[in-house]
């Protein structure tokens, strides 16, 4: 299968360095029509530079993603241009590292603001377009750090971890538009992670390594409430779980009969990847009903 982007339009935030380009300069090769978006303005031009220079089609507009209304006018200029919006990759970010006793609420909120409020905008801003078109696919950028927690990084963290929140209920609100929503968790050597890692992982995990991935989450034949990890050529999949647990009712619900059942609850056996907040509910009426003998058929 040889995946074609042709006559589709790519928006993708932070594209003026590091992954945000290689994402760019991937979508741009398979025929995509790039805006290339980033604070930077000379970043962004030099990027969309070199998507012309090689043959393709490329807009660049410098704006904070954190900003509502820069991110409406980028859109507005896209429509203007091109008519239409295929792809949004939220990959815009920044750092405010410190241990959480030593954080600022500022820093907390600036990271908050442009990761997760950065990428809400963008979605919001070309939800419509979308739906109207009956097509559209939506990346938001994850993090290892959402997933799994890294130390010093509890703004981060907060922030990558809402993004897989926020497709989970963006990819059951776009099914029918088909719109298809996927997250990518990259591991990747960036500016941004320098010095976090020794030099030869850095190199390994060069930007390139993950945009082949970012092409095929945002494709015509794209899954949709996939988180996809991905660095050095390496992709995996990351699924949330949960166990089948237990019902305390009648007569054990206390914290002791929590604590008494805790390794029944906390069995993985019969664990599943549930598809909807309602299902859980729906799970846990029924054992406390067939606890009961009570019928919600």
């Amino acid at each position: 299968m040889s995946i074609r982007l042709d006559g589709q339009v790519a928006i993708v935030t932070g594209a003026g360095r590091g992954l945000g380009r290689a994402h760019a300069l991937a979508l741009a090769e398979r025929g995509a029509k790039i805006v290339v978006n980033d604070l930077a303005a000379a970043d962004a031009q030099q990027v969309a530079g070199e998507i012309v220079s090689a043959g393709g089609s490329a807009l660049a507009h410098a704006c904070t993603v954190a900003d509502n209304d820069q991110v409406e006018a980028m859109v507005r200029q896209t429509m203007e241009h091109w008519g239409r919006v295929d792809i949004l990759v939220n990959n815009a970010g920044i750092l405010r590292d410190k241990s959480f006793h030593k954080m600022s609420l500022d820093d907390f909120r600036l990271v908050l603001e442009v990761h997760l409020m950065g990428s809400v905008h963008c979605t919001k801003a070309v939800w419509d377009i979308m739906r109207e078109q009956k097509y559209g696919r939506v990346l938001f950028t994850s993090s290892s750090t959402g997933l799994y927690g890294n130390f010093g990084q509890a703004n981060y963290g907060a922030a990558k971890m809402a993004m897989v929140g926020l497709m989970n209920t963006l990819h059951l609100e776009g099914i029918k538009y088909n719109i298809r929503v996927n997250c990518l968790a990259p591991a990747a050597g960036t500016a941004m992670t320098e010095g976090l890692f020794p030099q030869e992982a850095f190199e390994l995990l060069a930007p390139e390594t993950v945009s082949p991935g970012v092409v095929f989450l945002v494709s015509q034949d794209a899954p949709s409430r996939t988180v996809l990890a991905a660095g050095g050529g390496g992709f995996a999949v990351y699924k949330g779980f949960e166990t089948d647990g237990v019902n305390l009712l009648p007569d054990r619900l206390t914290a002791d009969g929590v604590a008494d059942a805790w390794g029944a609850i906390n069995n993985e056996a019969r664990m599943k990847e549930l598809q909807t907040g309602f299902e859980q509910a729906s799970k846990l009426a029924m054992k406390a009903a067939t606890n009961l003998g009570i019928d919600l058929a």
